[in-house]
């Protein structure tokens, strides 16, 4: 096969998309590399937060272009962001007011959980030599994480 694929971009339908580019671009710290705005108002949008990217959409309820969800939305679905230190981007997001679960190490990462407006569960994960099972307070005193 000669065809290249350069990249897999998660692409989320969103029941309010204000309130997600809050919690994404504030909170998490992603920026727009694309987005289509309609009305002043914006229907999609292509975000980064380093390489990593994913893709979020309001659909509208009726019309050409309207999406009906039975199912809730975000439901089985977890993304993993590897990054260079998830103990420091759970610090990050938690001082901007984002609930991320404690860090813990788990398959030889630290690993910090959140959840999107919409339901979508996000893994922030970065490797580490601590004991699998440590949590982030159990290391509080010492500098190993």
């Amino acid at each position: 096969m000669s065809m290249r694929v350069n990249e897999v971009v998660p692409f989320f339908a969103v029941k309010d998309m204000e309130k997600s580019v809050v919690f994404y671009i504030d909170g998490l710290g992603f920026e727009f590399k694309n987005k289509w705005v309609e009305d002043g108002v914006i229907r999609w949008c292509h975000l980064l937060i380093g390489e990593a990217g994913l893709m979020l959409q309001q659909f509208r309820t009726q019309g050409h272009d309207s999406r009906q969800f039975r199912d809730k939305k975000g439901e089985g679905v977890t993304l993993c962001f590897f990054c260079d230190d998830a103990v420091g981007f759970y610090r990050d997001v938690t001082s901007r007011g984002i609930d991320a679960s404690e860090p813990f190490v788990g398959n030889m990462m630290w690993v910090t959980e959140m959840t999107d407006p919409d339901g979508y569960e996000l893994l922030f994960e970065s490797p580490t030599n601590v004991v699998e099972g440590t949590k982030l307070s159990e290391l509080a005193q010492t500098n190993l994480a």
